[in-house]
């Protein structure tokens, strides 16, 4: 099972597809053509050229996201409070913001949880990243990095900047 969103910087067309024996691929498509009234003609085109065209793009695309996910994770683990395991894949890293619970920020939030790191993030500093509890995974910061460089490394520096101005 897979879909086109990712790889083919699709998001939002809703194409995949599924290979497998016979009797699962039917009762898979029972279960969607309940779910769904079926996907567009100019997605499943769209799909189509994606899967059979050039793949360059997809090669070329993977490394770009390799390297941000590494500069990313890199950067997030040099900051006081924050620890990054690099992820194995998608387009964001979960951060544990563990180390920030229980202080304040510069502007006098107290940190009581991921929820509030990541709005005192977004209001203080601007950079806007969700927090892990709404995933099922707190106290962690979900941070995308589907961005170009100069963004991730302003982004970085802000939050950098941010667990540095806490306080106990």
């Amino acid at each position: 099972m897979n879909g086109v969103s990712k790889a083919y910087a699709m998001t939002g067309w809703r194409i995949g597809f599924a290979t497998g024996p016979a009797w699962l691929l039917e009762a898979m498509e029972k279960l969607q053509g309940q779910q769904t009234s079926g996907a567009c003609s100019i997605s499943q085109h769209a799909a189509l050229a994606a899967l059979t065209g050039p793949q360059e793009f997809v090669r070329d695309t993977r490394a770009v996201f390799e390297r941000r996910r590494d500069a990313v994770a890199t950067r997030l683990n040099g900051i006081r409070g924050l620890h990054c395991a690099k992820p194995a894949g998608a387009f964001y890293a979960f951060a544990s913001c563990d180390g920030l619970i229980g202080r304040r920020s510069a502007a006098g939030r107290l940190l009581a949880s991921d929820e509030d790191v990541a709005l005192a993030l977004l209001d203080e500093t601007g950079v806007a990243v969700m927090p892990g509890s709404a995933f099922g995974l707190g106290p962690y910061l979900r941070i995308a990095y589907a961005l170009d460089d100069a963004s991730l490394d302003r982004a970085c520096t802000a939050i950098h900047d941010f667990a540095e101005s806490t306080r106990a």
